[in-house]
């Protein structure tokens, strides 16, 4: 299989700039080479945008809604403006309300912690386990894979329909799978679940730094998403919409900034009278530069035409999938099917091969760096392996030595950054690799797949 630069007609518009472009690696045959960052799902690099607009913050930084200082006044603008300016990118209507968490999981869990009582949750097995674990306190119909987008509409509505009692409810569902890629129809699901009097929040990990998410044209209730994936790795996420379930609910933490008013009784107790706005949920100091990263990368994101960006994408997607099928021993994962939109997001198996051996071959031989495992979404990998969902597995842990058949995959992910190199680069690593077998030998060492130092698999 050849690969030329020719073929990928991505001149729509150039890669955004991202730290680390030439960060070279050793590779285990000899030599260096710039390494390719395929594994964005995971997370994505810094925008230099991004880390510039840190940069030169950083000198003005101080504490949040806290002091009467210059520093202070301003890093507080800087931190509201920053709430402003996520509203915008996510389309937020008029009394929606924008959250700072530390990441999707913190978002999923805050909401968890604020559903009315009696409140039932619907979500597919086929979630990252950041949307799949937070209900423990909620009574939790899990629905299973659909293989359709339609299948995934009336299998909602069959659920919802049957509920009892018929009380409180919310869905979540993903936008885009951290696993296939795959678009799912959030549209429709959120226009079934109001149907039905039942909320809907959207997991937008994976959709938001891939694809324009608009809160109100979606018409779903809630938006989660985390910096780290958005290009902004910072430590901040974002849980945006609706107010009045977060209004009504404790606060997620207790302490300074949730509370505006704390008085002594009598009795030796206090009374506190919480915050109604977004801070009634953000406890503690606020991460002012986690949260000013993610306003840096949606502003980037925005100004760079998100729809260009997008074609790009698609374009490289496009090139990926063909490429892939080039290679009868490769089996790309998909719940439906091979015409359904995606974003830059593919997991595949390679026949004869431990998934995990693959990728540490990737990284060690060619330097690209993927993700191999169960991608925290253990139901759904197995549900796509064909075996049970149920089986034991670890996210990220072979389970076989090298060469031998592993039930967990491989997943390529890229981005507004990927130059067009890395993909070429991985298009040809696969086909050598899979017609040519791996130079070096691997072994299992503290549950990782690495090279056997000085263990040549085949004259180099």
């Amino acid at each position: 299989m050849s690969v030329s630069t020719a073929a990928l007609d991505s001149s729509v518009c150039a890669p955004l700039p991202v730290l680390g472009q030439d960060v070279t690696v050793p590779l285990v045959t000899g030599g260096e080479v710039t390494y390719a960052a395929l594994d964005y799902a995971a997370s994505a690099p810094a925008l230099q945008r991004v880390w510039d607009d840190v940069a030169a913050y950083a000198p003005y930084y101080g504490s949040v809604h806290r002091g009467a200082g210059y520093l202070s006044q301003l890093s507080t603008d800087l931190f509201e403006n920053s709430r402003r300016t996520v509203a915008e990118f996510l389309g937020c209507r008029a009394d929606d309300q924008v959250v700072f968490t530390r990441s999707t999981t913190d978002s999923l869990n805050l909401l968890a912690a604020a559903l009315p009582a009696g409140c039932q949750v619907f979500v597919y097995e086929t979630e990252h386990h950041a949307s799949l674990l937070p209900w423990r306190n909620a009574r939790v119909t899990y629905l299973n894979a659909p293989r359709t987008p339609g299948q995934a509409v009336e299998t909602l509505e069959r659920a919802l329909a049957d509920r009892d009692p018929y009380g409180p409810a919310l869905v979540c569902v993903t936008g885009a799978s951290n696993v296939t890629g795959e678009l799912w129809p959030v549209k429709e699901l959120a226009a079934a679940a109001h149907a039905h009097g039942a909320r809907i929040v959207l997991d937008a990990a994976q959709l938001a730094p891939h694809h324009p998410v608009d809160i109100a044209e979606l018409d779903v209730d809630w938006v989660a998403f985390s910096g780290h994936k958005l290009y902004a790795p910072f430590g901040s996420g974002v849980l945006a919409g609706r107010a009045d379930w977060l209004q009504a609910a404790e606060p997620y933490l207790a302490g300074g900034g949730a509370s505006r008013k704390v008085a002594r009784r009598a009795d030796g107790g206090v009374d506190v009278d919480w915050h109604t706005t977004a801070a009634r949920h953000e406890a503690g100091s606020p991460n002012v530069i986690g949260v000013y990263s993610i306003a840096s990368a949606c502003k980037a994101l925005t100004e760079a035409s998100f729809d260009t960006l997008v074609a790009r994408e698609q374009e490289l997607v496009r090139r990926v999938r063909e490429g892939l099928a080039e290679v009868p021993e490769v089996q790309v994962l998909s719940l439906f099917g091979d015409d359904a939109p995606r974003v830059g997001v593919i997991s595949f198996v390679v026949r004869g091969w431990n998934s995990s051996h693959f990728a540490a071959a990737l990284s060690a031989e060619y330097g690209i760096g993927v993700r191999d495992g169960l991608f925290c979404a253990h139901p759904l990998v197995r549900t796509l392996l064909g075996s049970d969902p149920q089986d034991p597995g670890e996210c990220g842990a072979p389970e076989a030595e090298p060469g031998e058949r592993s039930l967990n995959a491989i997943r390529v992910s890229f981005g507004a950054g990927t130059p067009d190199e890395h993909i070429e680069r991985f298009l040809r690593a696969v086909s050598e690799l899979v017609r040519q077998g791996a130079q070096w030998k691997y072994r299992t060492e503290d549950g990782r797949c690495v090279p056997d130092r000085g263990e040549a698999a085949r004259t180099l």
